[in-house]
């Protein structure tokens, strides 16, 4: 979609017919072409290809969004933009400010949350995804005004005034037209533009990749967030100024649960006791196994891996856990005759420091059976170890 397309959209009676008619074939993606014919019959190629581009993304967008329906996006855009569950977490730093700073602004999205805090001033290069932002905004009313600002970030941020109570967020370019970008050096723009703006706005958010390379953050004085939402790791966000309020910090959405580091710096190790416990991604990227350890009374089993173990079950947000049948070390034959014989024809392999792939362990495994189990690879302090567990819900867990 282009801009004039958009505005096709918006502002003629056309091109709001067009996205009503793609709005009522809930289109996706795979019947892309056979909705094209028939929206190409009753209105203009490049209306019925934008109003079908719209209609197939807001559907796509719900999974994200919960007023998706009004919202207007490119896939690029949709792709890069957080969820608003996690847009509207972080937003809630920046309560007291007196004006908020979106910087590379996109769609919105994340305007739209800021802006239930303050008057907001969302920036981007690109006109088309101004052009968006604003539709967004103007669909949905946030509680306070949002101005947009077509400006490149590489040069200086174009506001002026007393900047002592601004806040800022910072949503970088991760991934080009072929490829995710994997050093925070490459971010488009790059990280280290930062330290020129933190002179004016030390209250800044920057949002970055979940998988990047701490050593490469090490020069920042930044708090470091790493977001699970619904157990899956999502992304990290980088706090300064007066929004740091810890060194790490692991949260969980969309219960809004969250850890930090404690005291605690012992490394306790056990072979696997009664329960085996398989901590929230976001807890592994903070760095807080040893922290969550000393929560449940648990132990690793190996210092590299991080399952834990314990005689106890005890029930937290920050892990799964499954009772423990058995364990031994590794040996595929003696895996299968221990499956055979407990009669398990169904089982869901994880693993931790293992080479094998679950799928063709699974197919080496030739089960039958009525009963299920988890298997877990891992190690026992450095030596490969298979552990039998019992599904969710059977035997009390």
């Amino acid at each position: 979609m282009d801009l004039a397309a958009l505005q096709a959209l918006l502002n003629t009676t056309l091109g709001e017919a067009a996205l009503q008619e793609a709005s009522r074939l809930q289109p996706q993606e795979k019947d892309y072409l056979s909705h094209y014919q028939v929206l190409s019959r009753r209105f203009p190629p490049d209306i019925a290809h934008a109003a079908l581009e719209t209609a197939i993304l807001r559907q796509e967008a719900r999974v994200k969004f919960s007023q998706a329906k009004r919202m207007f996006f490119t896939r690029s855009a949709l792709e890069q933009a957080s969820s608003e569950v996690i847009s509207f977490y972080r937003a809630k730093r920046f309560s007291g400010f007196s004006r908020l700073l979106d910087l590379g602004c996109s769609i919105g999205s994340d305007a739209l949350a800021l802006a239930q805090y303050a008057p907001v001033v969302g920036i981007d290069r690109q006109l088309l995804r101004l052009a968006l932002a604003q539709a967004n905004i103007s669909a949905l009313k946030p509680a306070h005004p949002v101005h947009f600002i077509q400006a490149d970030l590489m040069d200086a941020i174009p506001l002026k005034g007393n900047k002592d109570k601004w806040g800022a967020f910072f949503d970088p370019g991760r991934r080009t037209a072929s490829r995710r970008i994997h050093t925070v050096r490459e971010y488009q723009p790059p990280l280290g533009l930062l330290r020129q703006w933190l002179t004016d706005i030390p209250s800044l958010g920057v949002k970055i990749s979940p998988g990047v390379n701490l050593a490469e953050l090490t020069e920042y004085d930044a708090e470091v967030e790493f977001i699970s939402l619904e157990g899956r790791l999502k992304e990290a966000v980088l706090w300064f100024g007066q929004l740091k309020t810890v060194a790490r910090r692991a949260t969980l959405l969309p219960i809004g649960l969250t850890m930090i580091p404690g005291e605690t710096t012992e490394e306790r190790l056990s072979e696997p006791l009664r329960y085996l416990y398989e901590p929230d991604p976001a807890i592994l990227r903070a760095g807080l196994v040893t922290d969550l350890a000393a929560q449940l009374n648990a132990y690793r089993m190996d210092e590299e891996i991080a399952y834990l173990t314990s005689e106890t079950a005890r029930e937290t947000p920050f892990a799964r856990h499954w009772q423990i049948e058995d364990w031994f070390p590794f040996q595929l034959k003696r895996l299968r005759s221990y499956l055979r014989r407990h009669r398990v024809g169904h089982v869901v392999v994880k693993k931790r420091g293992s080479p094998l792939e679950p799928e063709k362990l699974v197919q080496q495994l030739k089960l039958t059976g009525d009963q299920q189990r988890v298997i877990i690879l891992t190690h026992l302090r450095g030596r490969p170890i298979v552990i039998v567990c019992f599904p969710a819900g059977i035997n009390g867990i």
